[in-house]
């Protein structure tokens, strides 16, 4: 075997473990949630070795790379996701290629997605992107501007909102971020309750590999993890 492979197949079966032991400890079962591999800066030869493993889906950060790696086949036969912040002017390369937009965070985003969905005669799952500490440097609407933003998103067409999504804080020890994980458990919840068109609320896309154990723990269904399969990054020098 390949040593890369057996080398990701060793992390893999490493994190299914604690994925397993922290749904039991929650009371869950460990099948209602998805590994996301983040195979952002992950060649594609790479990430055709890993689809081979045991791991549900991709996610992606740049539409490029996400373009290029479907194209050279890399994904197999696994769904992959946008996970990273989307542009406007991406989002045509992007509806119909990822399975589920995670980082919706504004009506006009969601606006243009809608209207490239309808020229490609599909419908287009999204999430939208939470900023639970309010972070400068990072994307995602206000908890208190969720609602504002979902009662005019799920009036569009050719879109459908399956959950939520948010990269809390790096947290720096275990159970630093579970009060963040709560409160956007809670606003699935909430908004769950209240039916909105063009909504199936069955995503809370929440965890990464420092801290997705916590996640599953307050009711992630979603965990993505990159250095937790792939190893630490490799940045490549861009000009």
């Amino acid at each position: 075997m390949d040593e890369r492979k057996q080398a990701m197949e060793e992390r893999v079966a490493a994190v299914r473990q604690q994925m397993e032991q922290a749904a039991r400890q929650a009371g869950r079962e460990p099948k209602d949630i998805l590994l996301l591999a983040a195979s952002k800066t992950q060649d594609a030869q790479t990430v055709a070795l890993s689809a081979g493993l045991d791991i549900d889906l991709f996610g992606e950060n740049r539409v490029q790379e996400l373009v290029e790696k479907q194209e050279a086949g890399a994904y197999g036969t696994k769904p992959v996701h946008m996970i990273g912040h989307l542009q406007k002017n991406k989002v045509k390369h992007t509806v119909g290629r990822a399975a589920l937009i995670h980082s919706v965070d504004s009506l006009e985003l969601a606006r243009e997605i809608s209207r490239i969905a309808q020229k490609k005669e599909l419908v287009q799952d999204i999430l939208i992107e939470i900023n639970l500490a309010g972070e400068q440097s990072k994307s995602g609407v206000a908890p208190e501007q969720l609602e504002p933003l979902l009662e005019q998103v799920c009036q569009l067409p050719a879109l459908r909102v399956r959950g939520l999504m948010a990269i809390p804080p790096i947290s720096e020890k275990p159970g630093q971020n579970r009060p963040y994980f709560s409160a956007l458990r809670q606003l699935f919840v909430d908004i769950k309750s209240k039916k909105y068109d063009n909504t199936y609320m069955d995503c809370l896309s929440m965890g990464m590999t420092r801290d997705f154990c916590d996640a599953i723990a307050e009711g992630s269904t979603l965990v993505r993890i990159g250095t937790g399969i792939y190893g630490p990054r490799m940045y490549k020098e861009e000009h």
